[in-house]
């Protein structure tokens, strides 16, 4: 299986993907700020996603590209509630995206306590 076929990774990407069109109508002046840091954050969820696949052979690092992972969604999430706070998106957009976010912890999650179910070798 290709790591482009993971429900984490397609979620994931969808998220980013959302993340960056909503922040092309953030203001101008959170361009080196908040959108920098938010689309970091939930690019780099899919990205440790793919590395950790990568990394299968290793047990103890394909769990630690998930934790990054985790980490990172984390920081997507708290990069959400700013942007709610700040009146840059809605309550109905902050819930998808939340939502979203949480499904792909959830997921990530899984891999984590299954990895044997991702062809790593215990």
């Amino acid at each position: 299986m290709d790591f482009k076929n993971l429900l984490a990774y397609k979620n994931s990407f969808d998220l980013a993907m959302k993340i960056f069109e909503i922040t092309k109508n953030f203001p101008k002046e959170e361009k080196y700020s908040l959108i920098d840091q938010i689309r970091r954050s939930s690019r780099s969820v899919t990205a440790n996603i793919s590395e950790s696949y990568r990394k299968r052979k290793y047990p103890k690092h394909f769990i630690s590209k998930l934790t990054d992972c985790d980490s990172e969604n984390a920081e997507t999430q708290t990069w959400l509630e700013f942007s709610l706070a700040c009146k840059y998106i809605d309550q109905k957009t902050f819930d998808q995206l939340t939502s979203l976010s949480l499904e792909v912890g959830n997921l990530i999650n899984y891999m984590i306590n299954n990895p044997g179910k991702f062809g790593v070798k215990e």
